[in-house]
């Protein structure tokens, strides 16, 4: 697979995330975790099916390491473990704005990986996009304002930055190992999902709408995704995706506006301005100059 191919494939990703918000809300007062727990089998079952269809079939979770399941467990359960943590205790705001750091993570730690350094419009590229997903978040109530009453959901808001990006470019180390796998990954999460729900949470019967929106998550943005992802990850532009992916927020309101659920703002206009030049920024390559690719050395 080509690394062009690999980004487009990561890439849909993050159209995937973009619904997740106006899924979550057609999904109504689903508890939190019996949401991700009931995402999260119907990407087992996905998985189920992609490892029948594959090669190797079920001996490929055979030969998945113990630190590979470790780290699959660590990156899809520990990231929305923290992240449910930090939405119930600090605002929503202060919440989601520390948790989308984790591109910009991604874009630094991925230069300690082989053959991937980082440039400068790398940096500028997921710098504007951070501005403009920082724009869309604040333009929910207009204010920031961070209390050090809320210091652990602010704590286990970084964590979730730490752990996805972590996550991510530690994708990359293990290559070799098939998105298949994912499913494994996906069916560990559910288990501890299912657990933490039963022990925090009262199991509330879905209605009508709110089965398709749970069908919708566990196969695109709570589920599906992870495949997506993980092929990007493991072939793509690991920096190009870390910039694209603040694009989700973007997109998931133009959705919800779509929808009438949020109204168009010089905010979102201007967030749609700096993510798309952080998009043509990032995408940037290093190329040799003219005189270089004829073999002619420069006199300066």
């Amino acid at each position: 697979m080509t690394t062009q191919r690999a980004t487009l494939i990561g890439s849909t990703t993050i159209l995937m995330w973009s619904a997740l918000a106006l899924l979550t809300v057609l999904a109504g007062e689903i508890p939190p975790l019996q949401m991700t727990a009931i995402s999260f089998t119907l990407a087992t079952v996905m998985g189920v099916v992609m490892l029948q269809r594959s090669a190797d079939g079920w001996q490929t979770l055979r030969q998945v390491p113990k630190r590979v399941w470790l780290l699959g467990v660590y990156g899809l359960f520990g990231y929305h473990l923290f992240y449910f943590i930090a939405l119930g205790n600090a605002p929503v705001v202060e919440a989601n704005l520390l948790n989308y750091l984790w591109p910009l993570l991604m874009v630094l730690f991925s230069a300690l990986l082989p053959d991937e350094p980082l440039r400068w419009f790398h940096l500028v590229g997921v710098g504007l996009g951070f501005a403009g997903a920082g724009l869309l978040v604040l333009g929910l109530d207009g204010g920031l304002e961070i209390a050090a009453d809320y210091w652990w959901g602010y704590t286990a808001a970084l964590i979730c930055a730490f752990i996805w990006s972590s996550y991510s470019v530690a994708s990359r180390q293990v290559g070799l190992i098939p998105t298949t796998a994912v499913g494994g990954f996906c069916a560990a999460t559910a288990v501890l999902a299912w657990v933490a729900h039963l022990l925090f949470e009262t199991f509330v019967m879905p209605q009508g709408i709110q089965w398709v929106a749970l069908f919708l998550l566990g196969l695109g943005p709570v589920g599906g995704a992870f495949f997506t992802w993980d092929v990007g990850m493991k072939r793509g532009n690991i920096k190009l995706l870390g910039t694209l992916a603040y694009a989700a927020p973007l997109f998931s309101t133009l959705l919800l506006i779509g929808v009438g659920l949020a109204d168009l703002t010089w905010r979102v206009a201007v967030a749609c301005v700096l993510i798309i030049c952080a998009a043509v920024v990032s995408s940037g390559q290093a190329r040799p100059r003219p005189w270089r690719r004829m073999g002619i050395r420069s006199e300066k």
